[in-house]
């Protein structure tokens, strides 16, 4: 009887959390070719994108009996996931453990240590060149030696292709009014998944755009090291095969890091090295393609703030060695879509 009346209160309480949360904002940026709005993924409670899942992803996990007040979380993260994991598991007091890898920035790092009580981090490369397939074997690790432990799996859970359908991409509609094109970054592949779907419902001839970062594997290329968290995969995620994407933009790390300095120079958008990846393949995918008559409509989102990155992409010296470690020469390129 306590352990149910425990789950209760539990359901009840996310309840409580879901009713305080509200609407990102939209803003538009000037812009000569077309008519550019971000969505600040970085107001929610936690500071990004990430919210909208894992809250979401708790709360459906809890419903169906999966988590309970004894259950540990543990999941895999570069980041934002881990940082909203750890927020709502704290504020639901349901321990979490995260598994993070040494690309994850120091400031993240320290957040999460003050959250949690266990922090696990891995430091041995794949085959991939990556941390992704270490830290994944980490929670299979672990998901064995704890009593009693829920793995979200953010790279195929359904729930957070649903969060992104449901919240995210429901408020950008309301907001944005009818888009010609939608850039996304791609990681875990839950956010273009779940945006897709709905702009395309609503829209259909909306160009669903899924921005890379070069190293990633997710559509075919080369792997190789990166740097910037966020964005790129060392595996193809599960739930970006279920996106309705039109064209493919690769962004290398230095093209993003640029396009960082340049939200802040123009707009004084702070954000981090995924929404630069995004803002550069909006600008360069203009540039190649200029609009006619028609000026284009066209979204993206800033999916956290830059604080976590002022040691990282905002920082001259980390941007030097960046370039001078760079393989190819800054650029974009562009994918068809079959």
């Amino acid at each position: 009887m306590l352990h149910r009346r425990a789950g209760q209160l539990l359901i009840e309480r996310t309840k409580q959390i879901r009713r305080g949360l509200t609407e990102t904002p939209l803003i538009p940026l000037a812009d000569e070719q077309c008519d550019i709005v971000t969505k600040l993924e970085f107001c929610n409670p936690a500071g990004s994108t990430k919210d909208r899942s894992a809250l979401w992803i708790l709360e459906q996990a809890i419903g169906r009996g999966e988590i309970t007040p004894d259950t540990t979380v543990v999941e895999s993260s570069s980041g934002n996931f881990a940082l909203a994991l750890a927020f709502y598991c704290r504020m639901l007091g349901i321990p979490f453990v995260p598994v993070i890898d040494p690309n994850c920035n120091e400031v993240t790092e320290a957040q999460l240590r003050l959250l949690c009580q266990r922090v696990e981090k891995v430091s041995v490369r794949d085959g991939a060149g990556s941390y992704l397939k270490t830290r994944l074997s980490r929670v299979q690790e672990l998901l064995v030696a704890l009593d009693s432990a829920y793995w979200p799996n953010q790279y195929a859970n359904p729930d957070a292709r649903d969060a992104h359908y449901r919240f995210t991409a429901g408020e950008l509609i309301t907001q944005a009014g009818p888009l010609d094109y939608l850039f996304v970054g791609v990681g875990t592949g839950g956010t273009i998944a779940g945006l897709s779907h709905r702009v395309k419902e609503t829209y259909p001839a909306c160009v669903i755009v899924a921005v890379d970062t070069e190293g990633s594997v997710i559509f075919g290329g080369p792997p190789k090291k990166r740097r910037i968290p966020g964005i790129g995969s060392s595996i193809v995620p599960p739930l970006c095969e279920q996106a309705l994407i039109d064209q493919v933009e690769i962004v290398s790390e230095v093209r993003a890091v640029e396009a960082c300095a340049d939200l802040v120079a123009k707009y004084g958008l702070y954000a981090g090295g995924s929404t630069g990846s995004a803002y550069a393949a909006v600008q360069d995918h203009f540039v190649r393609h200029r609009p006619g008559a028609h000026r284009p409509r066209v979204a993206f989102l800033a999916a956290d703030r830059g604080h976590a990155y002022a040691q990282t992409v905002y920082d001259p010296a980390w941007v030097e060695q960046l370039r001078a470690e760079a393989v190819q020469p800054a650029g974009v390129e562009a994918l068809a879509v079959n």
